[in-house]
């Protein structure tokens, strides 16, 4: 399936350093792979893996980031695989993006590894939930592959030494942090933070590959800096602008 134009709506990320299309019925991405994306230590030469890509918002934003970043992502759904390959091409970006499932993955794929994996995985366990309406919109949020499954396909295309990165949902955390132990170590932990006095819905989690530091819970990172939502206009704390609007690092420690 190829996107028509009218179908799409360009949207501006990192303060317009990087323009995404993404359907306008559908799974559209938000803040999370930005912040995803901004977490990761990666350098200038070194390779970084999106699990789950979509329409390539996080491992393009990490592009934009960090300049000579070498890029891939693997998504099951050939609509969004064309359109991150399309998304890639028009901001200057190179990312090789292999279509196919976790438990399928491309034979290229299969014999690569990364200094960096990402994942964003769909957050919703169905069994305790409602289906969203769109096939596609489905196939981001409602979870089909065990969290397992995701954590031990980033771990084997991970380099040793090197640093897996997933966002998900708190109330995830237990199950997540399990399958992130029993393959990686040196587990560190962000919680995000929605307003002041708010719990956090959301956590950055990482792990290295043969790592052997103890774990390490951080302080969260708050988002909002008004306690209530009380208008349209942008009310982000400054240090969560400057990540989702300058392009900035998202420091762990």
């Amino acid at each position: 399936m190829s996107w028509p134009l009218k179908a799409l709506s360009a949207d501006r990320f990192l303060g317009g350093k990087l323009v995404l299309h993404q359907p306008l019925k559908g799974y559209r991405a938000g803040v999370d792979p930005v912040l995803l994306a901004a977490s990761v230590p990666a350098r200038p030469g070194e390779s970084l893996l999106d699990l789950g890509c979509g329409a390539g918002a996080a491992a393009l934003c990490a592009g934009r980031r960090v300049p000579g970043l070498r890029l891939a992502g693997l998504e099951r759904q050939d609509s969004y695989a064309e359109l991150a390959r399309r998304n890639a091409l028009a901001n200057g970006l190179e990312m090789a993006v292999y279509q196919g499932d976790l438990s399928a993955m491309p034979e290229a794929l299969r014999q690569a590894q990364f200094d960096h994996v990402i994942a964003n995985p769909p957050y919703f366990r169905r069994d305790a939930s409602t289906r969203a309406p769109q096939p596609e919109r489905e196939g981001a949020m409602g979870e089909d592959t065990p969290l397992e499954i995701w954590v031990d396909a980033a771990a084997r295309r991970c380099k040793p030494g090197g640093f897996v990165t997933f966002i998900h949902r708190a109330e995830r955390l237990p199950e997540l942090m399990g399958a992130f132990a029993a393959r990686l170590g040196s587990l560190e932990l962000k919680p995000l933070l929605p307003r002041p006095g708010r719990e956090s819905q959301l956590c950055l989690l990482r792990g290295r590959k043969n790592g052997r530091a103890a774990f390490r819970l951080h302080a969260g990172l708050l988002l909002h800096a008004p306690p209530a939502h009380v208008s349209d206009r942008d009310d982000y704390t400054s240090e969560a602008s400057r990540i989702l609007r300058g392009g900035e690092p998202l420091i762990f420690g």
